[in-house]
């Protein structure tokens, strides 16, 4: 067989194996939700260096009217809006508005509050990816005042 043949046939046979291992995929279609170096607020990603991963998928709905409460997440988390409307409220006023069919990149270590303003529940389909041990929510911590007698 000659040189040119030889690479001829080299590319034949990737053809046919792409096309074979395409056929797996043939009813599948593929919708880019988002590709981003930032989170919603636009700092830039962060992902745990730890030795023990661990990985949380949640259903999460809230009614009408409803919230999450001020909280912070120590973990890279991405939710995907199934369902209604999302406002996320950040302390420092900035708001941003998810709605369904939204992906969201959560901000990291950053206190924020997500409530519904619409009529309808908002779900979201959520991931934590953090790691054993470390909690996904960290509440906001309210100091009490105390009372003037």
């Amino acid at each position: 067989m000659s040189m040119v043949q030889g690479v001829i046939a080299f590319i034949l046979l990737l053809v046919v194996n792409s096309a074979a291992k395409g056929e797996e995929y043939r009813n599948v279609e593929v919708k880019k939700l988002i590709t981003s170096t930032t989170s919603s607020n636009g700092d830039p990603l962060l992902y745990l260096q730890t030795a023990q991963p661990e990985v949380t998928a949640l259903i999460v709905t809230i009614p009408p009217g409803g919230s999450t409460g001020w909280h912070k997440h120590p973990v890279p988390v991405y939710a995907y809006v199934m369902e209604g409307v999302l406002n996320v409220e950040l302390k420092s006023g900035r708001t941003f508005v998810f709605k369904k069919g939204d992906p969201i990149l959560e901000v990291i270590n950053t206190l924020h509050n997500g409530y519904n303003s619409g009529r309808v529940p908002a779900k979201l389909v959520v991931f934590y990816t953090g790691a054993v041990g470390v909690p996904n929510v960290i509440k906001e911590q309210v100091v009490a005042v105390p009372s003037i007698p």
